[in-house]
């Protein structure tokens, strides 16, 4: 929570805290992982159907991954 609070991604956050690599929450999502660490890095903004996807992925709701 707080490093979310200090301004990190939370799908990073939440993948860390998994323990999840980029490669396996691309994997877990169906994504690419150049497509995850433009998400992790604030370069892309997610469809809702990716963001469900991750959010599923990683055992969290969709309000648990709200983007800045």
């Amino acid at each position: 929570v707080y490093a979310i609070l200090d301004g990190q991604n939370p799908i990073q956050v939440w993948r860390e805290f998994r323990g999840l690599s980029q490669h396996d929450l691309a994997e877990k999502a169906g994504i690419s992982i150049p497509y995850l660490s433009q998400l992790e890095h604030g370069k892309r903004m997610g469809t809702l159907e990716v963001l469900s996807a991750i959010g599923k992925a990683l055992g969290v709701g969709l309000d648990e991954l709200h983007l800045r």
